[in-house]
């Protein structure tokens, strides 16, 4: 081995350990996030919604067309034996919007259960990130197997999360300063385009920084593993007791 070796085999470790730590980051924001058909999910009842109510001014017709959707993604869910968090978080969503839309008889009224629901989150994650509980280490901890070991044991993760939480809060606070003047000043059918247009972009921002943030953070201490290896231990310390006790009673 020349001197040249080892630095050389250190640095593709070290490339393997980078590599492997983005490929879980990755994988556990596609599993937190829903991935690409959770955010069609998202999008297709508010663009079915949008798209009638602009050709026929029908807000029942769009209402129930726009719930009817959503119950066929779970339904569709349900059929392939997959997750269907993100797709009844979908339904829920929308029967809100349908019933405050009814009541009202606004139109615009579908929209505002989700506009509110942003600001909600958007304040939670700036909050909770103040109150040094950053939301999205809530949220991705269990994905990661660490739970909140991060808070006391793991500080450069804490600080990555923080800074993720962050970028949530402000992204989505930017959408609710776009979306609340239209919601008073815009007709029906020009807030809900600008709301699905604004759907898939922000998030895409929001996820892509998180895993920016990740990334660069240290690896996640993964508690069950070690709860595990210190039941393996605690058995094989009894079983070596009990071993310990068995000779001693045969030696008396």
């Amino acid at each position: 081995m020349t001197s040249l070796d080892k630095p050389t085999e250190d640095t593709t470790a070290e490339d393997t350990a980078a590599a492997d730590a983005r490929a879980v980051t990755e994988a556990a924001l596609f599993e937190a996030f829903g991935g690409l058909r959770g955010m069609i999910e998202t999008v297709v009842p508010g663009l079915i919604f949008v798209t009638i109510f602009t050709i026929n001014k029908d807000l029942h017709m769009s209402a129930i067309a726009a719930l009817a959707v959503s119950l066929v993604l779970v339904v569709v869910r349900l059929a392939m034996k997959d997750t269907v968090k993100h797709a009844f978080s979908g339904v829920f969503g929308v029967a809100f919007g349908v019933v405050f839309a009814m009541m009202t008889g606004n139109a615009k009224d579908f929209y505002l259960p989700g506009m509110l629901y942003t600001l909600g989150l958007a304040l939670a994650y700036i909050i909770t990130t103040l109150c040094g509980v950053p939301l999205i280490g809530l949220i991705l901890g269990p994905v990661f197997k660490e739970n909140l070991s991060w808070r006391k044991r793991n500080p450069g993760r804490k600080k990555a999360y923080a800074k993720a939480s962050w970028a949530w809060g402000l992204i989505l606070l930017a959408k609710c300063a776009i979306l609340f003047p239209l919601y008073w000043w815009a007709n029906t059918a020009q807030l809900g385009w600008v709301l699905v247009a604004l759907k898939i972009p922000p998030f895409l921002l929001a996820v892509w920084l998180t895993w920016v943030f990740l990334a660069k953070a240290p690896a996640p201490i993964d508690v069950f593993a070690e709860m595990e290896a210190e039941e393996k231990a605690e058995a094989e310390r009894s079983a070596a007791a009990e071993a310990t006790g068995g000779r001693h009673r045969r030696d008396g």
